[in-house]
C-alpha cells in the first residue's frame, strides 16, 4: 500500500498522527499537514488547547479531515488503542509526528535536580517507547510511513545545566534509530518501506515569541513553518533516503 505524494496534496490519501499536537509546533504541524491533503489525528493531554488546534487546521483548509484525541501516551495499552481506532476509522496510518515536549535544566551541574530527570524520562523518551512500539505495525503496512521524532542540538552537545534534559532527548533518538533498524531489517534485501528519522533544531521560535521580544534575534532557532514544512517533506524522499538519518534545521552541532 503506498502513500500518494505528489500533485499540490503532496499528502492527498496520507493519514498521519501527530502526538503533542496542542503547543505552538503541533498547531504549525496540523495546519501544514491538512494544507497537504492528509488526513490528520491529533492527540495532546491539554483538551482545551487540542480542540482549539484542531478547530484551526479544519477550518484553514477548508473542512479538512482533522480529528483530536486525548491519549495517555505513558500508557502502552492507551496508545496501542488509538493506533487501532485511527487504522480502524481510516484503513491506514502513514506517519506519527512526536513532537511531545518539555524541559527542565538548572544553573550548574551540581545544582540538577534528579526530580527533572524522573519528569523528563517520562515526556522525552517514554512517549517515544510508547509511540514507536505501537504505531511500527500500522507504519509498515502503509507501505510509505514515517516516523519523525523532533530533537535538541542539545543531545550531541550536553551543556552543564541541561544535563536531564540532553540526556533525555539523546535517549529518545537511540531509541528512533534502533526503530530505523528495524524498519530497514524487516526489507530485507529490498528497501526499507518505512522510515524512522529525527529532526533536530537549537529550539524553537513562534509569532508570539517575536512579539513578546521584538528586540531578540533567536539565532539559530526554527521557526515553527518551518518546522512544519520540513516534516511534509520527509515524505518527499524515499524511505531508504531517510531512514535512519538526522536531519539538521539548525547549524550542525
Amino acid at each position: 500500500m503506498s502513500t500518494p505524494t505528489n500533485g499540490n496534496g503532496r499528502l492527498d490519501g496520507a493519514v498521519v498522527a501527530v502526538a503533542g499536537a496542542a503547543g505552538p509546533a503541533g498547531r504549525a504541524t496540523l495546519l501544514r499537514l491538512a494544507e497537504a491533503g492528509a488526513t490528520v489525528v491529533a492527540s495532546d493531554a491539554d483538551a482545551a488547547r487540542l480542540a482549539e488546534a484542531v478547530d484551526a487546521a479544519r477550518y484553514a483548509h477548508g473542512g479538512a479531515t482533522v480529528t483530536g484525541d486525548i491519549v495517555d501516551l505513558l500508557d502502552l495499552e492507551a496508545t496501542r488503542q488509538w493506533v487501532d481506532r485511527t487504522e480502524k476509522e481510516f484503513g491506514r496510518i502513514d506517519g506519527l509526528v512526536h513532537l511531545v515536549g518539555g524541559w527542565r535544566g538548572s544553573a550548574s551541574f551540581a545544582e540538577t535536580d534528579l526530580a527533572d530527570w524522573e519528569l523528563l524520562e517520562k515526556l522525552l523518551i517514554r512517549t517515544v517507547q510508547h509511540t514507536s512500539l505501537a504505531f511500527e505495525p500500522a507504519l509498515q503496512r502503509s507501505g510509505n510511513g514515517r516516523f519523525l521524532l523532533i530533537s535538541a542540538a542539545g543531545a550531541s552537545k550536553p551543556t552543564a545545566g541541561n544535563a536531564a534534559y540532553a540526556a533525555s532527548k539523546a535517549a529518545a533518538e537511540a531509541w528512533t534509530l534502533a526503530l530505523a533498524d528495524s524498519f530497514r531489517k524487516a526489507a530485507g534485501e529490498e528497501a526499507p518501506s518505512a522510515a524512522a528519522a529525527i529532526l533536530i533544531v537549537k529550539a524553537l521560535v513562534h509569532d508570539a515569541m517575536r512579539a513578546e521580544r521584538p528586540n531578540a534575534k533567536f539565532a539559530g532557532f526554527t521557526d515553527v513553518k518551518d518546522l512544519a514544512e520540513a516534516i511534509v517533506g520527509v515524505w518527499d524522499k524515499p524511505a531508504q533516503e531517510v531512514n535512519g538519518s538526522r536531519l539538521w534545521l539548525t547549524p550542525h552541532a
